[in-house]
């Protein structure tokens, strides 16, 4: 789904922020702006270990993902899909291409790759199960920014 569709996959590769929705314990959705990356067909968030998200998702780990539209609505893109703790990912600084893609603005919040990694060690990874888009073609870089 996220690798066969140009547009969608490099939507998802040039934006920085995605908001993840997670379904609270009192049934209330909750958005959360995170930074992400795509690992094939799927996404990886890291997250601090206190995260609310996490027990949200313990609970019901069913998730919806979106990208924020273009300025003028024209295009945007929906994910939902099902997420879980994978203790197999390798701290963040170790994730090929999470450093590179985010280094910056690690660097700008005051942290070290390696302190990210520390206070960010719970990886999560995101199945997607159905695709929602609008106007998703090859876009311009930082289009969906």
């Amino acid at each position: 789904m996220l690798t066969s569709d140009t547009g969608l996959a490099e939507a998802l590769d040039s934006a920085i922020i995605g908001f993840l929705t997670a379904v609270n314990g009192s049934g209330q959705p909750q958005a959360s702006p995170v930074w992400y990356i795509r690992d094939g067909e799927e996404l990886v968030v890291y997250n601090r270990p206190t995260a609310a998200r996490l027990r949200s998702i313990a609970n019901n780990n069913r998730v919806a993902f979106n990208l924020r539209a273009d300025w003028r609505a024209r295009s945007g893109i929906s994910l939902e899909g099902v997420a879980a703790i994978d203790s197999e990912l390798p701290p963040a600084v170790d994730f090929p291409g999470y450093a590179d893609r985010y280094g910056s603005e690690i660097a700008r919040l005051g942290w070290t790759p390696e302190s990210f990694s520390t206070d960010y060690s719970v990886g999560l990874r995101i199945t997607v199960t159905r695709v929602r888009d609008w106007g998703v073609v090859k876009l311009n870089a930082g289009e969906l920014d």
